[in-house]
């Protein structure tokens, strides 16, 4: 793969550009998928939020891990299983129900912010929040790609399998981004790809 050194700020300008550029669809579902605690799917997903809104566009952020399942499920095989990791952290149905299935053209358009605050482990009680028409719902998260999930625009964080075994928080998760990356393939998937080895510096991947 060839990259090109970009700076975090002209990142988001570029990829502010190509969202406002996506016509054809109502709304637009954005997708910002990388390792947790190992890249920066927040930020740069936060980041799009006040230039989107600059050139007119209703933004709003959600988080998949706002979608993840009751503990009792996600922990059911016990709390450092990589492959219920993989499989049933993420409540796939509750994040197309919820969340992108109402941005389609024939939607609602009345979006879930959240469901389930993990921590507390009770729902978030959220209530629906308009996007009106050319409005941008820009979702950040992990394992999003390759589960039958519909994006306009899909961005990947990708580490190299160093920087990956070097910055995972979780050691004992790694073989769920491991196998993501075998099965999946994220970056042949991704409309854009990123790599973030070193989060100051990352580099835009040029075809």
């Amino acid at each position: 793969m060839r990259y090109r050194p970009i700076s975090p700020g002209v990142l988001a300008g570029e990829l502010t550009e190509r969202i406002d550029a996506l016509t054809g669809r109502r709304r637009i579902a954005v997708a910002v998928d990388g390792a947790a605690g190992a890249t920066e799917t927040t930020e740069l997903a936060d980041a799009l939020v006040d230039p989107l809104r600059l050139r007119g566009r209703a933004a709003l952020r959600v988080s998949a891990r706002d979608f993840l399942r009751p503990a009792s499920l996600r922990f059911e095989r016990g709390r450092t299983d990589p492959d219920a990791r993989y499989t049933d952290w993420l409540d796939l149905g509750a994040l197309r129900r919820e969340v992108l299935d109402p941005l389609a053209d024939d939607g609602s358009g009345d979006v879930l912010p959240s469901l389930w605050d993990a921590e507390r482990d009770r729902a978030t009680r959220a209530e629906r929040v308009p996007v009106p028409e050319g409005g941008v719902v820009l979702l950040d998260g992990e394992l999003l790609l390759g589960a039958g999930l519909t994006f306009d625009l899909t961005v990947h964080l990708w580490l190299s399998p160093a920087a990956l075994r070097r910055r995972v928080p979780d050691a004992w998760a790694l073989p769920a981004y491991e196998r993501y990356e075998a099965e999946v393939d994220p970056s042949a998937l991704a409309d854009v790809v990123v790599r973030v080895d070193d989060p100051r510096h990352p580099a835009l991947y040029t075809p």
